[in-house]
């Protein structure tokens, strides 16, 4: 049983148009399945559905290669644009010419997951409350409500592992399983691309992460990508403050370091992508359990040079180190921790927070363009929730409001928020001011805000 393919082209000539085709891989470039992108766009297969995370920059090789190409009629995922990155999909969403729907990370592989082990729906937690939930059923169990999800099929998986033997025995490499397992199970045809195949028997089994009965046709990578090369760049320096009042308030480093003292010892922690990313500096030491989406548990601060592994990263993608400890798993095992509230705190950024503890953090315009991302999943499980995030916009506009004015991630979930200027705490219902930024004084906090703040009893100055 010869599962190996000749050429990535070989493995997509059967690609027919209107087909729905699953493209697994999770923010960092190396690990997507290149040569078979660039295959099907070189075939130029028209009237596609894509499902995937997101279909990443301009010209990147992913999906957004064949938007480009007009090859796509409609996206199945959890990122379909991203603020302040123009794209040819973004252009096509907003012309009428693709369609979208758009599905929390979590929901999206357990869908696909569903899919391969013959469940044809489920009820989830997860965006209860949110426009994402229209048009689905809802049902209560044990007095909580559940939207209906129902399962994701697909005619092709493209995947990228590490190594793969001529049985379709497939090995990943430290947190890049992510979706591969997930899609590979949900499609009729699932094509992996790998650096290395192997005999049968030359991979441990031990080490066969997915087995070869889930797998179609084995091809061997004809790109070489540089993962150390790839950076994501940073908005803004995080030792930058910003002004209010011709003041500085705190840096984005200092926030995260504030919220990091409010992690418990002795706890799984989850961080968001942006100002969250880099609460990880500042737990050296601490008893707690970093947890990403893309299916790492136990990882440590931001890494830089010859400390880079290219497959040892966060889900924003930036590179770290590893703890003693540590472990690897793919995105389904992930949010199975989270909706199982295994995750003591959530730590995210967000576009605004109201006066319930509502919190909007994904969209900046309407329901079919944004990014859900993992956090809609995260929030439906039990742990503390910790918003990070700058006082106002960029244009001086509150984003602490009487009433979120984006779609909502979660209704009432909110406990913390750390902004530039102050310490936030929900209590009883009430949004409690607790500290504020050195040079400031309550009232000054206040007058930025929009929402009703009470001033705690001794508000004390950040440090």
């Amino acid at each position: 049983m010869d599962k190996v393919f000749a050429s990535p082209q070989h493995a997509v000539s059967d690609i027919e148009a209107g087909a729905t085709i699953a493209i697994a891989g999770f923010s960092v470039g190396h690990r997507f399945a290149t040569s078979l992108i660039l295959a099907l766009r070189e075939k130029g297969t028209k009237e596609l559905t894509l499902v995937c995370n997101s279909l990443g920059d301009p010209g990147a090789t992913r999906g957004q290669i064949l938007a480009e190409n007009n090859q796509v009629k409609k996206l199945i995922a959890a990122f379909s644009v991203r603020p302040g990155t123009p794209t040819a999909s973004e252009d096509q969403i907003v012309a009428g010419k693709m369609e979208v729907e758009l599905v929390p990370q979590g929901i999206l592989v357990e869908r696909c997951r569903a899919g391969g082990a013959g469940i044809p729906a489920f009820y989830s937690p997860t965006s209860v409350g949110t426009a994402i939930v229209e048009g689905k059923e809802i049902r209560e169990f044990d007095g909580k409500p559940h939207v209906l999800e129902h399962a994701i099929h697909v005619d092709y998986a493209f995947l990228r592992g590490y190594r793969a033997d001529r049985l379709g025995n497939v090995q990943f490499r430290g947190g890049s399983q992510n979706f591969n397992p997930s899609f590979a199970k949900a499609a009729r045809v699932a094509i992996v691309e790998v650096d290395e195949i192997v005999e049968p028997g030359e991979i441990v089994p031990e080490l066969i992460d997915l087995p070869g009965i889930f797998i179609t046709r084995v091809i061997k990578t004809t790109q070489t990508v540089d993962g150390k090369a790839w950076r994501r760049p940073e908005r803004r320096p995080s030792d930058k403050p910003r002004l209010y009042n011709g003041k500085p308030a705190l840096t984005r480093a200092g926030i995260a370091k504030r919220a990091a003292a409010l992690v418990k010892e002795g706890t799984y922690v989850n961080l968001g992508v942006g100002i969250p990313t880099m609460v990880s500096n500042y737990l050296q030491g601490r008893d707690v359990i970093l947890h990403a989406e893309n299916g790492v548990l136990g990882y440590g601060e931001m890494v830089t040079g010859d400390d880079v592994d290219p497959d040892i990263y966060n889900a924003a993608g930036q590179f770290v180190s590893l703890r003693p400890g540590a472990s690897f798993f793919d995105s389904v095992t992930s949010f199975e921790m989270a909706r199982g509230g295994r995750i003591d705190t959530v730590i995210l950024g967000a576009y605004e927070v109201d006066q319930n503890g509502s919190v909007a953090n994904w969209s900046t315009s309407d329901a079919k363009r944004g990014g859900i991302g993992g956090a809609m999943d995260l929030l439906s499980g039990r742990g503390d929730l910790i918003i990070v995030m700058e006082h106002t916009d960029s244009k001086g506009r509150p984003k602490l409001r009487r009433e979120c004015t984006y779609p909502l991630t979660g209704k009432a979930c909110v406990d913390y928020v750390v902004t530039d200027l102050a310490l936030f705490h929900w209590r009883d219902g009430r949004c409690v001011l607790e500290e504020i930024a050195p040079g400031f004084t309550p009232q000054e906090v206040i007058a930025l805000t929009e929402m009703e703040i009470t001033p705690g009893p001794n508000v004390a100055t950040m440090e």
